[in-house]
């Protein structure tokens, strides 16, 4: 027989929400440099224009494993640092290390050719950001009513916005306003983009600290109190039981798994192709120049404009819960996108790079909106003693696209568009705009995940 609740779960303050989510910034501080400047990284070790999206592979390939597995022994952990915290610290320095060594790997090649441990580096550091990211969603689920989840996500939103700004300005920075080099030998890294990661992999330490010292998980007694019981399934003991849950997932969670491919297939294009696709359409950079100053300014400008789309996300996460509220989450997240296709589109037609920046506006109303709304709606639809493997299982619909993007995106680049990586950027817009037709189909299985 289930039973009510005997308790509400305490509403937390502004300052006690964005304690548990601080560690967010040095996250996204530490990711976003990862996504300014891996390109242009893995370019300098050899790396061709074709092959950079199977480089990038690595990246969901480790996060579709490691995210559901962290979220289940998460679930399942509780000592005396907590249930979530073990996780953060743990996922933390191994960030760190991969952050100081990815921009170094140059300095191995005694031992095997540059582009291979920049891409080993790749993905020992998407790993154990993966690591240290995944519980930080339940987390907010596990610590907020549900009247504050929306708030949650948006808080967390903003200091992702907050954390790659800085992550992405930081070596725009160094070589224009420190006078760090921003040029180097073929094979080498610039000292500014070195210089950055070392600051990344410092912040995300200080960061993730901040969360631990100051945010308090309730123990599972306490966590009881606040759930009704939830009725007992038969299901496979351990962690084989990812499998039993990937195939009960809610409704709602294969819904959104759509809206997340068109997505995040297009988000991985951005990421991958922007350097180059800048370099080539408006800098006219020479497909294979990565060491002449028009290449270097090209790449430190994308990182700039990385920083702006995630400023702007940043301001709109505080907005978005209203605009949410006065419609719905579908509208909202619907409209969302739109304004991203259309800033992706935008750049095919510019031809000054500072005019750029218009597009970044669009591209940031939607990064804000994917990185809350998604969860926000889902948040309410799995079982809260489960929060923590629905979260990871939940990433599968985000490392998908992006491995069939990688194995077929380069190639499609290479063979259909001479290797022109501007047509990556096109097909990305359009991929955006039918994430938001899809987002409106949406059946949620409580109608309340959706206002």
């Amino acid at each position: 027989m289930e039973k009510s609740p005997v308790a509400l779960k305490p509403r937390l303050s502004a300052i006690q929400i964005f304690n548990l989510s601080a560690g967010f910034f040095g996250i996204q501080f530490g990711f976003a440099l990862q996504n300014g400047n891996a390109s242009r990284i893995l370019q300098t070790f050899g790396a061709d224009v074709e092959h950079l999206s199977l480089f990038w592979l690595a990246a969901p390939l480790t996060g579709m494993i490691v995210q559901p597995i962290i979220g289940y022994y998460s679930d399942q952990t509780w000592n005396r640092f907590g249930r979530r915290r073990p996780f953060f610290l743990v996922g933390a320095v191994l960030t760190a290390i991969a952050l100081i060594l990815m921009p170094n790997s140059a300095a191995l090649a005694d031992y095997m050719p540059p582009i291979i441990i920049g891409a080993g580096m790749l993905m020992i550091m998407d790993a154990s950001i993966n690591v240290a990211m995944e519980p930080f969603r339940a987390l907010v689920a596990d610590k907020l009513p549900e009247s504050q989840r929306s708030f949650g996500f948006s808080m967390q939103t903003f200091l992702i916005g907050a954390g790659a700004i800085s992550g992405s300005w930081l070596p725009y920075i160094f070589s224009e306003y420190l006078g760090v080099s921003k040029i180097a030998e073929a094979g080498q890294v610039p000292h500014n983009v070195v210089y950055s990661f070392y600051a990344g992999a410092a912040i995300l330490l200080v960061t993730i600290l901040w969360t631990v010292l100051t945010t308090k998980e309730y123990p599972p007694e306490e966590m009881a109190l606040y759930h009704s019981a939830e009725p007992e399934q038969e299901e496979a003991k351990g962690i084989m039981s990812i499998f039993t849950d990937f195939s009960r997932m809610p409704l709602t969670m294969k819904q959104l798994g759509l809206v997340q491919f068109f997505s995040w297939f297009a988000l991985f294009s951005m990421w991958v192709f922007t350097t180059p696709a800048i370099a080539q359409h408006i800098y006219k950079v020479v497909p294979g120049d990565t060491s002449s100053v028009e290449f270097a300014d090209a790449g430190n400008w994308v990182s700039f404009l990385f920083g702006v789309y995630n400023g702007v996300s940043a301001i709109y996460a505080l907005i978005l819960p209203t605009i949410a509220r006065l419609t719905s989450r579908k509208i909202a997240h619907a409209f969302s996108l739109v304004a991203g296709g259309i800033g992706l589109l935008s750049i095919y037609f510019i031809s000054n790079p500072d005019h750029l920046l218009y597009s970044m506006i669009g591209i940031g109303l939607a990064w804000g909106s994917i990185l809350s709304m998604p969860y926000a709606i889902l948040s309410s639809a799995i079982p809260a003693r489960k929060m923590g493997v629905y979260m990871g299982i939940f990433n599968f619909f985000i490392t998908m696209p992006q491995i069939v993007n990688g194995i077929f995106g380069g190639m499609i680049v290479k063979r259909f568009y001479d290797g022109e990586a501007i047509y990556a950027i096109v097909i990305a817009g359009i991929f955006m705009l039918m994430g938001a037709v899809s987002v409106l189909y949406i059946r949620a299985d409580r109608e309340k995940t959706l206002n």
